[in-house]
């Protein structure tokens, strides 16, 4: 059987209603999740169990190959907030990366930030009618994310804070960057991401709203 839990506090410092969802039971995403890609191939998203999880015996486990794999929460959608995810590159000869969509319209049009283990580092792009591209690091004339140990096969957090115009993504906890763009204003969805050939697990997924 197939079970889906969520738990909901408010943090008072943040002025956050959290919510997070623990993916439990083997099977398909869970009701309220959708899932593609962007550009061409197929992903193959499903939740399974795991001896090594980040909590739960269940994660959720992307192993198809496409240009970009994603799964959003599409019944959920807002504009300014969190979204947080553990995630565990597990292979990849082209790409191994885990990243977290946000403001999400659909197939084409987005903004994600990932990490990616191949390469140590995290981006910040947008997604618009297909195309992704770069995102500045607020503050640099030129440069594109930072470089950020990103370990295969042990799960590393990732999270962005989203307010207007204004994304600050971090890693395990720590701040890396800040990017600007005012391209998606409207509320969106969240969710995951992948990228090529990735096998990437993911664990509690957390998203929150002010």
């Amino acid at each position: 059987m197939k079970r889906i839990t969520l738990m909901t506090l408010m943090t008072a410092t943040a002025l956050f209603a959290q919510t997070k969802v623990a993916f439990d039971g083997a099977g398909a995403l869970p009701k309220g999740w959708q899932s593609g890609v962007t550009g061409s191939g197929a992903a193959i998203w499903e939740v399974v169990r795991t001896d090594s999880p980040a909590s739960s015996l269940f994660i959720l486990k992307q192993s198809g190959e496409a240009t970009f794999c994603w799964a959003a929460k599409t019944d959920t959608r807002f504009k300014d907030g969190f979204v947080e995810v553990k995630f565990k590159p597990l292979s990849g000869k082209e790409d191994q990366a885990g990243g977290l969509v946000f403001r999400f319209q659909d197939a084409n049009n987005y903004y994600v930030v990932r990490g990616n283990a191949l390469e140590d580092n995290v981006v910040l792009y947008k997604t618009v009618n297909g195309k992704r591209s770069s995102l500045p690091v607020k503050g640099r004339m030129f440069g594109y994310g930072v470089d950020a140990k990103v370990p295969t096969g042990r799960w590393t957090t990732l999270r962005v804070d989203f307010a207007g115009k204004l994304f600050t993504a971090s890693l395990n906890g720590t701040k890396l960057f800040e990017v600007e763009d005012g391209t998606f204003t409207e509320a969106g969805s969240v969710g995951v991401w992948t990228k090529a050939d990735s096998v990437t697990l993911f664990d509690d997924f957390s998203y929150g709203t002010k």
